[in-house]
């Protein structure tokens, strides 16, 4: 007799287990669901062998062979396209010119599959049913028959109002093969669905065989991981490969060893697979291993399965999880019941997985990360939600709805219930998706939200510098890659939000302890609609108006498609100027600019200014904080020499100064020091400018991004004052940026990101400051170092495995030198920490 193996589906209910391998492959005992099968088969007497493949058919075909080395003969049958499980079968008709089984296979049993071939013959039957009673029948199709076991109705996954019985199709049938002209040829149809249905209302003679036994459908990783627990408790028995050692209960495979066998516990039913290690004091229950894996000393394994190549750390906790292939399990890692975690993935060490989540194939998790959801689409799961102040990800992927909703929530759980916040978005789609869904969050922790909408963030913190808000947000996509969204966080004054109030934030946010209001305090949406109006009254006082008038200045402004269209150009235009408008329609379906398209877009506008001999020209960024100025001729400036010229340009005030982040060229400092102005040097991130800003001496703040404050006006970085006031300084000394530019003493000023892992930062920073001990060094942010020839500074960065240098000397080949020496000396102490 033939049995035809069902074994073409997709396995999708059971990822992340079956993404790279076929749902019958997947190991129970260390051994494939589907061998276990034909092990069933071959002891009733089956081994003539149809395996209906679709799904990763070539995995199948390389581990079965032609089946000689399992003791049957195996024929294989590829269906050209998904036909059901009744049109798979008859793509296999040639095969089947006798009395033949058809069996899943992703199921585990120990039917008597002769009893349901006896009873077959006895009934005379076209198709007989292997039936089981199942405590809970609402996934499974019910089948009732009468007392001479024939089937009368079927009921396909009823709900309770329709369950008249609790016997189930177990997806097991013995047909004659005259039942596959039932099926058209090259058609999709459903056993369950189509055939036996036709068959019951023609008054075929249809059977069900009720069979006592053990019977799972491993259909999802519950199914999986509960099927794997009857096999340790002995609920169910299979063919275990690994020989049992003198210790009850424990497997132990070929070169299989337990180090320290005095200190390792184990209790319940133990499989360690081929050349798999023990080490120290492991303590094991009810776990099954795969082959090649390590088990450190102190780790725990309770109820866990684990497959081929695992690595787990010293300290590491697993309880009830189910590890694939080749996945490390970082030191004092805990993963808690449910846990499913995908091939060739890393968790990082110290990291927390919260019961029931699966992390896909091929990703991280870093070090001490406490993760709350599935990780599906994203590569990392970050231990900190933040970076700096702001949060980010791949938009509807690693930011959704959902997931910004429970922010939202977070941080609202933070703040006072009943407190205002201000919320406001770019011009995107995305922004205006994941704001809406924040809003939710926010209002049932009971915070109310005035939504600003559609607008500019200088405009936004403008609000904040007054009073009646406790902090604002900000939707934007990202400059630098159009598919990620950021949410920028600021405070009741418009700085970027404090580490404290981040930590509070995430502390709430993966402990999901969110305050719920009472169903009736839920918080209130309101707007401002005039909220341009007190930012462009403001900006317009802070300027010489006649000034600037009576210079008429000519200006180019590429508005960037950004909301700084609706409040720019009309501030330019009361300011006197005369404005030629590029890309100045706000256009939601508009995305960033790359880098190539901001080149050509420069060149662009290059060379308008000089055709129509333009004052300046200007390219506003997507948010309004940051601009890129371009001279008279229609050359760019870079990042330095923007900074460089607003500081020769500024007028100097008593006891005024400028404030520059650590890694800025010290050059500028001289420069400004010969106009008067004293600089205070300060951590290159908002906040640190920003606060520094406040400061009543402060002339200008800036970053090393072209973003640029003016406290004057207000101490956040604002690309749209930045072009006002650097045409005020322009009239006031009527000078071009060209001709500015040409007095600047600028030195050579070089910089360059090293990769170094995040085990390795805290090393490098430390060996950096050992080796500058003798030398006058600075650590206002990282270590930099002043030398003979210039200084050189060595930062970690923040929020990447990457460490950053920079360095100044007179001359491009001092500085290329002093990169280069301290670059190889972080590359000798990487592999010195490497080699420990």
């Amino acid at each position: 007799m033939k049995a035809v193996i069902m074994a073409g589906g997709f396995g999708t209910r059971l990822h992340p287990l079956s993404i790279n391998l076929p749902k019958p492959m997947v190991p129970i005992f260390n051994r494939p669901i589907m061998l276990h099968i034909v092990d069933l088969l071959k002891r009733h007497g089956i081994t003539e062998l149809i395996m209906l493949l679709y799904h990763q058919p070539e995995t199948i075909r390389h581990f079965f062979g032609d089946g000689s080395e399992f003791g049957v003969s195996i024929t294989y049958v590829t269906p050209l396209d998904d036909f059901g499980t009744a049109g798979a079968v008859r793509a296999a008709a040639k095969h089947l010119d006798e009395r033949f089984m058809i069996i899943s296979g992703d199921l585990l049993t120990d039917f008597d599959l002769s009893k349901a071939l006896n009873f077959h013959e006895q009934k005379q039957a076209q198709a007989t049913l292997a039936l089981t009673p199942v405590a809970d029948p609402l996934q499974f199709g019910v089948v009732i028959t009468d007392n001479e076991g024939r089937i009368t109705k079927f009921l396909e996954k009823p709900d309770w109002g329709e369950v008249f019985s609790d016997t189930i199709n177990t997806g097991i049938y013995i047909l004659e093969p005259e039942v596959l002209d039932l099926i058209p040829e090259g058609e999709n149809r459903d056993w369950s669905k189509d055939i036996f249905p036709t068959m019951l209302a023609n008054d075929a003679p249809l059977f069900g065989c009720t069979l006592q036994g053990y019977w799972a459908d491993i259909g999802h990783t519950d199914a999986y991981l509960a099927a794997s627990r009857d096999l340790c408790s002995g609920k169910f028995k299979v063919e275990i490969t690994e020989k049992a050692d003198k210790n009850k209960g424990l497997y132990l495979g070929e070169e299989a060893g337990v180090i320290d066998p005095q200190r390792a516990k184990f209790s319940g039913t133990v499989l360690i697979g081929d050349n798999s290690r023990i080490l120290g004091r492991a303590s094991l229950k009810n776990t099954v291993i795969g082959r090649n894996c390590v088990i450190e000393d102190d780790v725990e394994l309770n109820d866990c399965v684990l497959w081929d190549s695992v690595f787990v750390k010293a300290g590491a906790k697993l309880d009830g999880a189910i590890i694939g292939s080749s996945v490390k399990i970082g030191k004092g890692a805990t993963l808690k019941p449910g846990t499913v975690i995908g091939d060739h993935s890393t968790i990082g060490k110290h990291a927390q997985l919260n019961a029931n989540v699966k992390v896909w194939p091929n990703k991280i998790i870093e070090a001490d990360s406490i993760v709350t959801g599935n990780l599906i689409w994203g590569e990392v799961w970050r231990k900190s939600l933040f970076e700096g102040a702001l949060v980010k990800g791949l938009t509807n992927i690693e930011l959704t709805p959902e997931f910004v909703a429970k922010l939202g929530a977070a941080y609202g759980s933070t703040l006072p219930k009943g407190a205002y916040i201000l919320s406001g978005r770019d011009a995107f789609r995305a922004s205006r998706m994941l704001k809406r869904s924040f809003v939710g969050g926010l209002m049932s922790a009971g915070i109310n939200v005035r939504d600003v909408k559609r607008l500019p963030v200088p405009i936004l913190r403008y609000k904040l510098t007054t009073f009646g808000e406790v902090g604002g947000v900000h939707f934007r996509q990202s400059d630098h890659d159009a598919s990620v969204t950021e949410i920028v966080f600021f405070d009741e004054q418009g700085h970027e939000i404090s580490s404290n109030s981040t930590k509070a934030i995430e502390r709430i946010f993966f402990k999901e302890n969110f305050r719920r209001v009472h169903f009736s305090e839920p918080g209130t949406i309101s707007e401002l609609p005039n909220i341009s109006n007190y930012y462009c009254e403001g900006f317009l006082r802070a300027l010489d108006k006649d000034l600037i008038s009576a210079s008429r200045p000519r200006v180019v402004v590429d508005l960037n498609h950004s909301p700084a269209a609706d409040v720019l150009p009309g501030l330019l235009n009361k300011l006197g100027c005369e404005v030629i408008e590029l890309n100045s329609h706000v256009d939601e379906t508009q995305l960033p600019p790359s880098s190539e398209e901001i080149i050509a877009r420069l060149d662009q506008l290059g060379r308008i200014i000089v055709t129509l001999q333009a004052t300046a020209g200007f390219m506003i960024g997507p948010s309004g904080e940051r601009a890129i100025y371009l001279d008279d001729l229609g050359v760019p400036l870079s990042e330095v020499e923007t900074i460089a010229l607003f500081t020769i340009l500024e007028e100097p005030e008593k006891s005024g100064q400028i404030v520059l982040p650590i890694a800025a060229p010290e050059s500028i400092e001289r420069m400004a020091a010969e106009r008067g102005i004293a600089t205070e040097w300060t951590k290159g991130d908002g906040r640190s400018l920003g606060m520094a800003a406040q400061k009543n001496n402060t002339i200008m703040a800036a970053d090393m991004e072209r973003r640029l404050s003016f406290p004057r006006f207000q101490p956040h970085f604002d690309g749209m004052f930045s072009i006002a006031h650097l045409l005020e300084l322009l009239s006031r000394q009527k000078r071009s940026i060209s001709s500015a530019c040409s007095r600047l003493k600028l030195d050579s000023y070089l910089s360059l990101q090293l990769p170094c892992s995040w085990e390795q930062k805290g090393g490098v920073m430390r060996l950096m400051n050992e080796a500058a001990a003798d030398l006058q060094t600075t650590f206002i942010d990282g270590v930099k170092v002043n030398l003979e020839q210039g200084w050189v500074l060595v930062v970690p960065d923040p929020y990447r495995p990457l460490v950053h240098l920079r360095a100044e000397a007179k001359t491009r080949q001092q500085a290329e030198a002093l990169l280069n020496e301290y670059r190889i000396k972080v590359e000798t102490w990487q592999k010195e920490l490497q080699n420990k």
